[in-house]
């Protein structure tokens, strides 16, 4: 531990992570600041309609029950608390806060950031009349309440970097032109944002780590902008530059990173093991924001309901034809979106019953509840002795349930409010940076010459290559690396568009873009549009595209013996 850092820990990387986090980061080791990332967009449509059933409510509630257990802790140790659980109501938790301190017998001083929230003016910002319209704000409204003394800052949707950047930006006394320490703080709030992610979650080659309860993760960030990522002693998984690079590579698009505090040139991080469980950033080239924040629109998009027909044995092309032209006949009315997914996961003269089993999904949409409510659960139950030999189910289907359109869109930064409201009630206007710059492609890097031909062995990528995925909307990401530089010249020429269309049929027609991050070894392909309107709408079997990183890595190509 270095005493001229920051240290800035993580225990939450989403609304839903392990209840226990803040207990175990504040009881695991010295913290100054420990912040919580509850916000996503589907996140944000769940607190919408938690809103419209309670208008004092709106935000993470996980939150504040686990600062009953633990608030006392962090007041004896002096770590300061910087979450995002305030979600669409920052102000209410913060006072929901000072009552519980209150109670606690605790002398806190709790202040928040808001002006995220748009949904007022949404007709006026064009956006039509949906249920959230959220900006992402920057570290700046959490950096002024820092300055004020805050010892807790909860805010609406910031960016996740920005509950480090604020922190960050408080404690070394940065300025909004410092586009090289902003950004390197970016970097670092990028790795933390998702929790254990970083530290061995959800990591390709868990088998060389300890991976049964990682812990989370901290970073000791520099007054440069550089920082170490570890985490406390004695907890499980591992800090390693392959865990933290799948944290980098983890829902990005290319080299440049925007956000509202800077832009974050990923080609630029040098990335470095610095001891047991300690990884080190150094060298992010920040440039200014784009003159836009983004924001996130949710909408009540209609309502859904789904079915699973269990197919075992022969015959399952036939036997799932047959559900089909009986359900297709059943469906009067017929739902405005219904889809059949025919999962092909049986094994000829299988050795177990479930092992013979394919699985035929049928998907419903409608505006109207009834439509796909018990209508149609009463017909897919209908079924159960007049249809194809061997008829189950996974769980019998209920009623309709309400799902979200998620849209991204963009407004100028100037429009958008960012108010620091500090523990004494002041409140404090954020303006945004006055240089800004609009967000270019970086070109593409000269690529290191491809390996000599030579022979080959097909076998699975993930024998020699590493990969994580997730979603942003209704796009997919899919980051791949390798380990080394004869590794890299073999697979930045290998895996084009073209290729990674051909290996997941399921990206289909769909627009493919790949970026080349050389620094990292590693690739990243954003697929427009695979996940259709986002997470709470999508009918994919991997909604949110998690596992797309393992399919690849399951699929077999053509490996270079000299790599092996």
């Amino acid at each position: 531990m270095d005493a001229r850092a920051l240290r800035i820990g993580n225990a939450s990387g989403f609304y839903g992570d392990r209840f226990s986090a803040f207990r175990e980061m504040l009881e695991g080791g010295p913290l100054d600041v420990l912040t919580g990332d509850y916000l996503a967009e589907l996140t944000l449509l769940i607190l919408g309609r938690d809103r419209q059933k309670n208008p004092a409510g709106g935000y993470a509630r996980t939150f504040l029950r686990q600062l009953e257990e633990t608030l006392g802790l962090a007041v004896e140790k002096k770590v300061r608390i910087v979450a995002n659980a305030g979600g669409l109501n920052p102000a209410g938790l913060a006072n929901d806060l000072r009552a519980l301190a209150a109670k606690l017998g605790l002398s806190v001083r709790v202040a928040h950031v808001e002006g995220d929230d748009l949904v007022g003016r949404a007709d006026e910002l064009g956006f039509g009349r949906p249920l959230t319209a959220n900006a992402y704000l920057g570290g700046w409204g959490i950096a002024a309440c820092l300055d004020a003394g805050a010892d807790i800052v909860v805010t609406g949707r910031v960016t996740d970097a920005s509950l480090v950047v604020g922190p960050a930006a408080s404690h070394f006394g940065w300025k909004h032109h410092d586009w090289d320490r902003l950004a390197g703080a970016m970097v670092a709030g990028h790795v933390l944002e998702c929790g254990a992610q970083a530290t061995g979650g959800n990591f390709a080659f868990f088998g060389e780590l300890d991976a049964r309860r990682p812990g989370f993760p901290l970073a000791e960030i520099f007054a440069d902008g550089s920082s170490i990522i570890t985490k406390h002693p004695g907890t499980g998984g591992a800090v390693t530059v392959d865990t933290v690079k799948a944290q980098l590579v983890y829902e990005i698009a290319g080299a440049r990173y925007a956000g509202p505090d800077a832009t974050a040139r990923f080609d630029t991080i040098a990335i470095e093991a610095a001891g047991t469980d300690r990884v080190r950033l150094s060298g992010v080239r920040g440039e200014p924001p784009p003159p836009d924040v983004k924001v996130c629109l949710n909408r009540l998009g209609g309502f859904r309901n789904e079915a699973s027909f269990v197919l075992v044995g022969l015959d399952i092309e036939e036997k799932a034809a047959l559900v089909r032209e009986q359900f297709d006949a059943a469906l009067d009315p017929r739902p405005a979106e219904v889809v059949y997914t025919l999962a092909r996961t049986d094994h000829t003269d299988a050795p177990s019953e479930e092992q013979a089993s394919a699985t035929l999904r049928v998907s419903v949409k409608d505006a109207d509840a009834k439509v796909v409510g018990r209508h149609f659960s009463s017909a897919a139950v209908e079924l159960a002795l007049a249809s194809y030999p061997g008829f189950f189910m996974t769980t019998l289907p209920g009623d309709a349930s309400p799902f979200g359109i998620y849209t991204p869109a963009w407004v100028d930064a100037r429009r958008v409010p960012h108010v620091a409201v500090l523990p004494d009630g002041a409140r404090i206007d954020v303006t945004p940076p006055d240089e800004t710059c609009r967000l270019e492609a970086v070109p593409v890097p000269a690529l290191p010459a491809p390996l000599l031909p030579g022979p080959t062995r097909r076998m699975p990528l993930g024998r020699v290559a590493l990969a994580r995925s997730g979603d942003k909307g209704g796009d997919a990401n899919i980051g791949v690396w390798v380990r080394t530089e004869e590794a890299w010249r073999w697979l930045v020429h290998a895996f084009t568009e073209e290729r990674l269309r051909a290996l997941l049929p399921e990206t289909g027609e769909l627009t493919i873009h790949r970026h080349v991050l050389p620094n990292l070894r590693a690739l990243n392909f954003v697929v427009e549009g695979l996940l259709g309107e986002g997470v709470a709408s999508s009918t994919r079997f991997d909604p949110q595209g998690k596992a797309l990183g393992e399919w690849l890595r399951a699929r077999h190509v053509e490996v270079p013996e000299q790599l092996l």
